[in-house]
């Protein structure tokens, strides 16, 4: 795990995990980076999700980890925390755990622990990891799953992105995919949560809303006074992955309401 700091010279302080299972880091800088014109921001890269060396174990010992390092950094409150699919759950675990205080949580399109038994659990897990692993090994079947004329994220060269994702995903180990596409889905979360004084929200694209239906309902029932956004015409991610001057206007809107 790396931690990178933006804009250090500002008072508010933002924790920003937008690490999409198997996303690379760099896919989210700019957008870290221009967080960090108004706050200081704390953007976390998983094991695994920048490049260095290292397998990814799991949410809770990203989130273990994560709280470690920013108190060794002399962190004690957040003014607020971003977090899209995995780095929404380990936003979830953090606030859950309660190591460090945050007074406003963004989780979008946050990935919740699965309440299925362990059998389908395992099912599930076989098919996504399949499915991942044969989308980082060819690129054919990549674009096929992800067109780049639609995920191509803005300015940026649809033939270059692709070629770079490709690859990076070279560098994630079958360890690392597995681990993923496991913890992700089936972290432990302590029960009951721990009462907050954290203002959630939940957001979500308007065409994944079905897929987290699930999520959705957890977390409501998990932390009181959640409150849920639909992103209209956007899918899992598509806001802060691909449209980044919209994303960069929503989400400082939302920090300062």
């Amino acid at each position: 795990m790396t931690i990178y700091e933006y804009g250090t010279e500002n008072e508010k302080k933002v924790l920003f995990i937008a690490t999409a299972a198997l996303e690379p880091y760099w896919a989210f800088q700019r957008q870290a980076e221009s967080l960090g014109e108004d706050y200081h921001v704390f953007a976390v890269a998983a094991d695994g999700h920048d490049g260095q060396p290292g397998d990814f174990i799991s949410v809770e010992k990203t989130a273990s980890d994560m709280t470690a390092e920013l108190k060794r950094r002399g962190v004690t409150q957040f003014y607020a925390a971003y977090g899209l699919s995995m780095g929404g759950a380990i936003v979830t675990r953090f606030l859950a755990t309660g190591g460090i205080p945050v007074d406003r949580a963004i989780i979008d399109g946050g990935i919740l622990p699965y309440t299925y038994p362990k059998w389908l659990c395992k099912l599930i897990h076989a098919k996504d990891y399949f499915v991942m692993r044969s989308m980082t090994r060819s690129r054919k079947l990549l674009e096929l799953v992800a067109p780049p004329e639609k995920y191509t994220a803005e300015g940026n060269d649809p033939k270059e992105e692709y070629d770079a994702l490709m690859e990076f995903y070279k560098t994630y180990s079958n360890k690392t995919v597995s681990n993923v596409f496991w913890s992700a889905n089936n972290y432990d979360l302590p029960h009951p949560a721990s009462k907050l004084d954290t203002k959630i929200e939940y957001w979500y694209g308007e065409y994944e809303k079905k897929a987290r239906k699930s999520d959705m309902a957890y977390i409501k029932s998990y932390f009181d006074g959640v409150q849920f956004r639909q992103i209209e015409g956007m899918e899992h991610g598509e806001l802060v992955m691909i449209h980044l001057s919209q994303f960069d206007k929503e989400i400082k809107k939302a920090l300062e309401a």
